[in-house]
Formats: structure tokens, C-alpha cells, sequence
């Protein structure tokens, strides 16, 4: 049957490499914002305590997200959250500052990982075997879980940031480079959390 034009294209079944119980999901959240850390998350699901609905956060309401976060927290093996924060984006650039993230994550993962599958189409550097998935969030539910709990501790760090600094939108736009977030940024200024190496906010700094 032909493909129609437009349609999803189907992903191939995902073959892991691994057959043991300490397999972590790993996924990150914020390579595109302007401001603020890069989270990580790191998950050990436990297969005796199965955990409906896991799928990519971005498909996730804020409050199926939340309740998930609090099913994953209370029923995972184990988990771990981590960040890298806009000051080591800016000296490491986005990609080493999200590897960096990661591998801080499955660090704190206790107990410890014997095998990785990560979202996307690069390995973190970690010394632990492992298999880069592409589209990963949506296609195994460990690394669905870690897409989860990142994105949940990102958007907690964006409503933080927006309660200091209602001005800018953080709520709203979490941080990402909409109309909005660029208005208030020309308006306003760089915050001290805004990422520098970034063009947007390298601009507006250099205006000053």
C-alpha cells in the first residue's frame, strides 16, 4: 500500500540490545530556549509495576504529564533528574551541554544502569553500552518516562522563573524564542539566566 503524501512515515519495531532488568531511558528537555538550563532525566522502569500511558511529553497534556511524573517517581526502579545549567550551555555550546546533562542523570541513577537507550541519534559519551533512538520518546516507554520527568522539572524551573520576572512570558512560552519572548526580550533585556551564545540574546546584549 502506498504512503500517502503527508502521512506520519512508520518507524521500524525497536530491537534492544539488552535483556536484563537495569535498562535507563535517558531524554532531555530545552536545547531550543533562550534561558535556562538543559534538563535531563534518567529512568529504570520496573516491569513489576507497569505504568500505563507512557509516551512522548510533547503529546502529553501539563496534567496527564504531572500525573505520570508522580507514577514514574513513586514506581520506577529508578530515576534521576539533572541539568546543565545556561552558563554551561554558553562555554560548552547546546550539544555538549546536553550530553553533559544526561550523563549527570544516569551518574545519579541508583540503583546504578547496566544499558542505555537514548533519545535521538547520538550516545551521551557515557562509559555504559547503549543505542541512540531516534524518535525514542515514542517509541520505548523508559525512554517516554525520561521525556516525561524532564519536561515536567524544565516547565517547574520556567513558572519559577516567570514568578520573579512576570514580565517576560515564562509561563507561556517556557522560555523558547516565540514573538512574544523576543518582544519582551528587546523591551527588557537579557536576565542573568538567558543563554548569551545564543543569537537572539547575543543581539540584544550587543545593543548594549
Amino acid at each position: 500500500m502506498t504512503r500517502q503524501r503527508g502521512a506520519p512515515r512508520e518507524l521500524p519495531p525497536l530491537v534492544v540490545d539488552y535483556r536484563g532488568e537495569r535498562l535507563a531511558g535517558v531524554d532531555e528537555v530545552g536545547r531550543g530556549p533562550l534561558v535556562g538550563a538543559v534538563v535531563a532525566a534518567a529512568v529504570i522502569l520496573d516491569p513489576a509495576r507497569p505504568i500505563d500511558g507512557l509516551t512522548d511529553s510533547k503529546a502529553l497534556s501539563a496534567k496527564r504529564r504531572e500525573a505520570l511524573d508522580s507514577e514514574i517517581r513513586e514506581r520506577a526502579l529508578a530515576f534521576a533528574v539533572a541539568e546543565a545549567s545556561a552558563a554551561e550551555v554558553d562555554a560548552l555550546n547546546i550539544y555538549h551541554a546536553t550530553h553533559l546533562a544526561m550523563r549527570r542523570a544516569i551518574d545519579a541513577l541508583a540503583p546504578a544502569a547496566e544499558y542505555l537507550l537514548v533519545d535521538g541519534n547520538r550516545l551521551p559519551g557515557h562509559h555504559l553500552p547503549g543505542q541512540a533512538v531516534v524518535k525514542g520518546d515514542a517509541r520505548h516507554p523508559a525512554i517516554a518516562a525520561a521525556s516525561i520527568l524532564a519536561k515536567v522539572a524544565r516547565d517547574a524551573q520556567m513558572l519559577a522563573l516567570d514568578a520573579r520576572h512576570p514580565d517576560y512570558g515564562f509561563a507561556r512560552h517556557k522560555g523558547y524564542p516565540t514573538r512574544e519572548h523576543l518582544a519582551a526580550l528587546a523591551r527588557l533585556g537579557a536576565l542573568p539566566e538567558h543563554r548569551r551564545s545564543f543569537a537572539p540574546v547575543k543581539r540584544q546584549l550587543a545593543l548594549f
